[in-house]
C-alpha cells in the first residue's frame, strides 16, 4: 500500500512509469520460469510476456501522472485504481494494492474494502506520512493477530501431486486415485470434497458415468474442475457431482490470457483456447450452500472476488492447477491473496491446489 505515496511523489513521468514497473514485474517475477515451464521453451519467451504484461499498468500510471498536487491527482489515481480493477485493463490487474485490504482490516467486509481505497487515495496527497503511519500500526496489529479463513464446516478441499503439461488432461489411473482419495475424505466425514481445477479432466459421458458410480453409495457430494470441449473452443468449469449424476455449476470468468484464453484466434476463424464469461455466474448453489468460486488466474485479479461478495455467498472455493509453477512463488501470491480476501469478507475458504 506504499505504492501509491511512491508513485505520487516521483518527480517524473518516466520516474513514474519506472516505479509502475518495478512494483508490476517484482510482484509477478514468477512468470518467466512459468512460462517457461507451461510450454517446454526457452527462458527468453517467458521475459517477453512478463515485461509484455506489465505494459497496461504500466501505461495507465505513466499516462495519468500528475506532478501537480491537490484534489487532481487523487482523482487520477482512483481512475487508475477502477481501470485496473474491471476488464479490459483490469484483467492483467495482478498485484492491487487494495488486496491489502482483508490484512489490514479482516472481517470488515465493505467498510474494510472502503477503509482500503481511502487509504490508497491519501497515500497521494500531501498528508501521506499520516496515512503510512496509520497503515503501519495496523499492519503492526495484523502481524500479530491476523489469523487465517477457517475451512467450511463439512467441506475440504484435496491438494494433488498429478503434475501435468500443456494440453494434457487426466488420465484413467488419476481418475482412480483421485476416486479413491474422494472415498477416503467421505469416510472420514467430509460431506462436500473440492477438487483441483481440471482434476475430473476433459468431461466426456464416459467420465460422468465412471464418477457417478464411484459415488453411488456414499452421501458425499464432490465440487471439481473440469473442462468442456466445444467447437469454438472449451470452457473451464466447475462440476458438481453425486452419486445421482453431475451439473455444471461454475464457468470460469476469466482464464490466463495467452496461454488460454485467445481470443484473436476467432477473428481468423480457429478455435480461441477458453471462453472467459467476465461477469457470468458470481455465485452459485452447490450442496445447498451459496459458494463464490475463483479458479486459478481469477484469484490475482479484483473484480471476480468483488463481483462474487455483492451476492453474499456463504463459503469461497478457489481451486487451482499449478503444475506449470514449479520453481516459482505464483501459487505462493495466489493462496495470500485468496485468503486475504476470505478474510476480508469472512469467508470460510476452500482452496485444492494440484501441484
Amino acid at each position: 500500500m506504499l505504492f501509491p505515496a511512491l508513485w505520487a511523489l516521483s518527480p517524473t513521468r518516466i520516474a513514474a512509469a519506472l516505479v509502475a514497473a518495478g512494483y508490476f514485474l517484482a510482484a509477478s517475477r514468477g512468470l518467466p520460469q512459468g512460462v517457461s515451464n507451461f510450454y517446454g521453451s526457452g527462458f527468453e519467451a517467458g521475459v517477453a510476456l512478463w515485461v509484455g504484461a506489465s505494459v497496461l499498468f504500466v501505461a495507465a500510471h505513466a499516462l495519468l501522472w500528475t506532478g501537480r498536487a491537490g484534489r487532481g491527482r487523487v482523482i487520477r489515481y482512483a481512475i487508475i485504481a477502477v481501470l485496473l480493477s474491471v476488464p479490459p485493463i483490469g484483467i492483467v490487474g495482478w498485484a492491487h494494492p487494495i488486496t491489502a485490504a482483508g490484512i489490514l482490516f479482516p472481517g470488515w467486509k465493505w467498510v474494510g474494502l472502503a477503509a482500503a481505497a481511502i487509504g490508497l487515495l491519501v497515500m497521494t496527497t500531501r498528508f501521506w506520512p499520516i496515512a503510512i503511519l496509520t497503515l503501519g500500526g495496523l499492519w503492526i496489529w495484523s502481524t500479530a493477530n491476523w489469523s487465517a479463513p477457517d475451512s467450511p464446516q463439512g467441506w475440504i478441499g484435496v491438494d494433488t501431486k498429478f503434475g501435468g503439461s500443456n494440453g494434457v488432461y487426466a488420465d484413467y489411473r488419476q481418475h482412480l486415485d483421485t476416486i479413491g482419495r474422494v472415498r477416503e475424505e467421505a469416510k472420514n466425514g467430509a460431506s462436500v470434497v473440492v477438487l483441483p481445477e481440471s482434476a475430473l479432466g476433459v468431461w466426456t459421458p464416459t467420465i460422468a458415468r465412471l464418477w457417478s458410480r464411484s459415488l453411488e453409495d456414499l452421501g458425499a457430494t464432490v465440487y471439481s474442475g473440469a473442462v468442456i470441449v466445444h467447437d469454438t473452443g472449451y470452457d473451464n468449469i466447475m462440476i458438481e457431482l453425486t452419486g445421482q449424476g453431475a451439473a455444471i455449476r461454475y464457468r470460469q470468468r476469466m482464464p490466463v490470457p495467452v496461454s488460454m484464453w485467445q481470443p484473436w484466434l476467432d477473428l481468423i476463424g480457429e478455435p480461441a483456447g477458453a471462453r472467459a464469461d467476465f461477469f457470468a455466474n458470481p455465485v452459485v448453489m452447490v450442496h445447498g450452500r451459496r459458494v463464490a468460486s475463483l479458479i486459478c488466474y481469477e484469484q490475482l485479479l479484483v473484480w471476480p472476488i468483488v463481483q462474487s461478495a455483492l451476492g453474499s455467498p456463504d463459503i469461497l472455493v478457489a481451486p487451482a492447477n499449478g503444475w506449470w509453477t514449479a520453481n516459482t512463488d505464483i501459487v505462493g501470491i495466489q493462496i495470500a491473496a485468496t485468503k486475504a480476501w476470505a478474510r476480508l469478507f469472512n469467508l470460510p475458504l476452500a482452496m485444492p491446489v494440484n501441484r
